[in-house]
């Protein structure tokens, strides 16, 4: 039997249909969005946001998003480096560090929509599942949560911003199934290890494990943290200062930048007419005087 090579014909190439580049590059779940976004005709085009949460090495972002035809529109965000400026500046990319991100965007949205005053949440954090109450003027801002790629476990970190946005005045619908310390067993959650995440209490209890067990580890691994000050028994506290410097001051502030300096020219300026023109004349003129200069000393 002759060898017959399997070749696609032209036909298949014709009616090959490329996947959107987002989804080409791994990055979007068109399947997942398409449920978010969705919006139904009789409510005439208002705007369903999403409370989108993502993760870099360093950083968190947080951002209330809703989306149009011709694009989608971000109504606020917050990001994880912005908690320096209320006082933490290591360990930016925990559990801890996402409630305090989820937290800022909340307190940040409710201020610019001025419903800060009505809806203040859950003023301290006790690790129990909390959800806002309707009040006597307006709704509640209410937004999806859009977890994009990451596989969503119980414990993971982008259910630790959804828990700081649910403390600061947002309705995202949700489930107290995901957050850290609930069981699978007793199908309860347990507020007393929610509230140790919330507070890093899952941080200080491995510094206290490295510094008995391995010095030299906690020396290289919490280095950061011994530069700042920070001791495993000042954690809590710490995030405590953390949570109300937030909700004293939730609105962004610009940074000075400075001013561009002047470019640097690495080629000669090309010049205008009558730059060309003048340039000529003044050339014109040197000669003429030199020249009659020789003239001059000839005749002496």
């Amino acid at each position: 039997m002759a060898f017959i090579k399997a070749s696609k014909p032209r036909a298949y190439f014709k009616r090959f249909q490329v996947k959107y580049k987002r989804r080409r590059e791994g990055k979007t779940d068109y399947r997942a969005r398409i449920r978010l976004i969705n919006q139904d005709k009789n409510k005439y085009n208002t705007p369903k946001y999403r409370f989108v949460v993502r993760f870099t090495n360093k950083d968190i972002v947080a951002q209330i998003i809703s989306a149009t035809i011709t694009g989608d529109l971000v109504l606020a965000s917050a990001y994880a480096h912005e908690l320096p400026r209320y006082g933490l500046e290591v360990g930016l990319t925990n559990y801890a560090a996402s409630y305090c991100t989820g937290l800022l965007l909340a307190r940040r949205v409710l201020k610019k929509l001025e419903m800060d005053a009505e809806y203040e949440g859950n003023v301290e954090a006790t690790g129990e599942d909390y959800s806002v109450e309707p009040g006597e003027s307006r709704r509640p801002f209410r937004a999806l949560l859009d977890v994009g790629l990451v596989k969503t476990t119980t414990g993971n970190r982008v259910f630790g911003a959804l828990k700081g946005a649910l403390d600061g005045g947002l309705d995202v619908p949700h489930s107290e199934k995901r957050f850290a310390g609930f069981s699978k067993d007793s199908k309860q959650l347990d507020a007393e290890i929610h509230r140790k995440y919330i507070y890093g209490g899952h941080v200080a209890a491995y510094m206290g494990t490295l510094i008995e067990d391995e010095p030299e580890k906690y020396q290289t691994h919490f280095s950061e943290y011994i530069k700042k000050g920070i001791e495993a028994e000042g954690i809590e506290e710490l995030y405590k200062k953390v949570h109300a410097a937030i909700r004293a001051d939730p609105l962004e502030k610009k940074t000075a930048k400075p001013e561009p300096k002047a470019h640097k020219r690495f080629n000669l300026k090309k010049l205008t007419y009558e730059e060309r023109k003048n340039k000529l004349i003044q050339r014109l003129n040197a000669f003429n005087s030199a020249a009659q200069g020789d003239e001059d000393s000839d005749d002496e």
